[in-house]
């Protein structure tokens, strides 16, 4: 039994690649969770994507055995968190759950925009903030610039900073006393019923679907009925345990604890992140406040490659969706792409990350179709309707206007790549709000349309700043735009997957482009193929797909011309005809590498 007091659950937060998992390794090394021969780089990013791809995708936990200089032995429930602001929902969850937080920030680079916007989280989440300076070891650092920049910038206390290196291990025994002497340990009452907050849920092939909880009052114990008090549903607790960072099986889990319980769950609907978990035969009065559902950003078409694998892919995301609650799926059909999922992510890169997890954890072949964000359109007769898919939109004579999602986005930039930064925003239609100096960084904020971000925002501006800039940004609201829907015809028919809505400034230059790039990509075939983009009934840009011949002619040597016209006139009514009624298969790769087009 741990007492209340020798309890601390705390979260790393960081910019990315500023060493939370890094930090996180140490403090497990140090604590003897694990053997040297067990420990590998970046321990707690258990996923092979992380690993390949160095960042964190899921917030994963740990609990530590320490004791103190005090002579005393704590518990530290530790929770690593990503660091991409597509993740923040990730982040938010993980902060819910503690009650003190680890800022780590890199000596040599500073504060950066996403240290900034995981800070923020942390205040709004009352926790009791230790700065930590990482990267301590490097040339480049400069520690008391950065402790100002700190203070400048976030406005926090960095006098007592703890001067570290993640890499060598030094100065990891003052961070442990830091958590263990500056951090506040959790409340809770044994006496009260069961009141639990579910963080987290994944499906285990053996185990069935295993539940992350952080304990607020009561306790939790193998066998006991408990009931979830979003859905109503109650089951018997198989197993409890706790992560070290292996599985641990425990007899029960008290106040202030963070552990796992499987219960025999089968349907995945039930555990939703966020939701109070309690006792059956004594339920607590009142939920937990929980989380903020998450409001996805980026809408996109997921589709099987193989028809016949579209209930596999629903069972694949009903999975995925519970190991990720930010991620949202509703079906669809398509006449060019067959049954599918609208799906909603919050970013691109959670997009890329959904789709690569499909494909690696559940064997899956995918076609995606252009990302777009969610439009609000104001029709004629005073109803408001929310457009996800551009082949949904309403006969235009009937809208009176559309508004268009805005993000404020914060952009820190060392100050030779300013005016590039400020090129690129302004042709994204961006408005300047804000622009200050810390040191030799600029700090821009900008209200910028989402749609336009979605593209191929992030990777120009790291393109134009050498990839120094570091960009995060919030939802602003909507507003009133000029928008039309572009679409694609190929041989006179509609390609519903390759609509999109665009600002009329930018219509004709995208359907151009688009229709250059699928000249190349359709097949020839024995007549020829227009490629068209139109704005409703107006074409504004054609390609021609130029026909294969048959040499009819081959079999006249010499002769009369009048034989030779004969053939050609014969040729040339069975392409009319064929043109007619000629169907144009368009190849899945084709829409995949159209579906790829930037601004270029």
């Amino acid at each position: 039994m741990t007492e209340l007091s020798q309890i601390r659950n705390f979260s790393i937060i960081a910019h990315i690649d500023h060493g939370k998992s890094t930090l996180a390794d140490r403090l497990i090394e140090r604590c003897g969770a694990l053997e040297a021969r067990e420990m590998t780089e970046q321990i707690l990013d258990s996923m092979d994507i992380e690993k390949e791809r160095g960042i964190t995708i899921k917030a994963q936990t740990v609990r530590l055995n320490y004791r103190g200089k005090d002579g005393k032995p704590y518990v530290l429930n530790l929770m690593d968190t990503p660091g991409h602001v597509d993740f923040a929902y990730e982040v938010s969850r993980s902060l819910a759950a503690c009650e003190g937080s680890l800022l780590v920030v890199d000596a040599s680079q500073g504060v950066e925009a996403q240290t900034l916007a995981n800070v923020y989280q942390a205040i709004d989440a009352n926790h009791e903030i230790v700065p930590v300076l990482n990267k301590i070891d490097l040339p480049a650092a400069e520690p008391e610039r950065v402790k100002a920049q700190i203070e400048d910038v976030i406005g926090i206390d960095a006098s007592e900073a703890v001067p570290i290196s993640a890499k060598t291990g030094l100065g990891i025994d003052d961070v442990l006393e830091a958590i263990v002497t500056r951090l506040p340990a959790p409340k809770g009452d044994e006496s009260q019923t069961l009141k639990a907050m579910l963080v987290d849920s994944w499906y285990d092939p053996y185990l069935g679907v295993m539940i992350l909880l952080r304990i607020v009052d009561g306790r939790i114990s193998k066998g006991m009925k408990i009931r979830m008090m979003s859905t109503g549903a109650s089951y018997q607790v198989e197993r409890v345990g706790v992560f070290n960072p292996k599985k641990v099986n425990v007899d029960s889990l008290g106040p202030g604890e963070v552990g796992f319980i499987t219960a025999a769950i089968k349907q995945v609907a039930d555990c939703n992140v966020g939701d109070t978990v309690t006792d059956e035969r004594n339920p607590t009065p009142e939920a937990l406040p929980g989380f903020k559902p998450s409001i996805p950003v980026v809408w996109c078409g997921l589709y099987p490659a193989d028809s016949s694998d579209f209930e596999h892919l629903r069972d694949s995301l009903g999975k995925l969706r519970l190991n990720d609650a930010s991620f949202h799926y509703e079906a669809e059909t398509s006449t060019a792409l067959g049954f599918g999922f609208r799906c909603g992510f919050l970013g691109l890169l959670h997009l890329e990350i959904v789709q690569e997890r499909l494909e690696r954890e559940f064997d899956l072949d995918l076609i995606t179709t252009a990302p777009s964000v969610v439009y609000k359109i104001k029709m004629r007769d005073g109803a408001v309707r929310e457009l996800h898919n551009p082949t949904e939109m309403p006969d235009p004579t009937h809208i009176e206007h559309m508004e268009e999602p805005w993000i404020k986005a914060t952009i820190m930039v060392p100050d030779e790549y300013l005016g590039n930064v400020l090129a690129l925003c302004t042709e994204k239609r961006g408005v300047q709000e804000d622009l200050t100096y810390v040191g030799n960084r600029a700090m821009v904020v900008y209200k910028l349309p989402l749609n336009e971000v979605v593209f191929d925002f992030y990777d120009r501006l790291k393109s134009c700043s050498r990839g120094y800039a570091s960009f995060d940004y919030a939802m602003h609201g909507y507003e009133q735009s000029d928008l039309v829907k572009l679409t694609i015809l190929v041989n006179n028919d509609p390609v519903d997957a390759l609509a999109m809505i665009v600002h009329r400034t930018l219509a004709e230059s995208r359907g151009r482009a688009l229709c250059v790039r699928l000249k190349d990509l359709i097949p020839r075939q024995m007549f020829q193929i227009a490629v068209q983009a139109a704005i409703g009934g107006k074409i504004i840009a054609r390609e021609t797909v130029k026909a294969m011949r048959k040499d009819v002619l081959a079999k006249c040597y010499g002769g009369d011309i009048t034989r030779k016209r004969k053939l050609l006139e014969k040729q040339k009514k069975g392409k009319k005809k064929m043109r007619q009624i000629g169907n144009v298969e368009i190849p899945q790769s084709a829409f995949i590498a159209a579906l790829k087009m930037s601004d270029e």
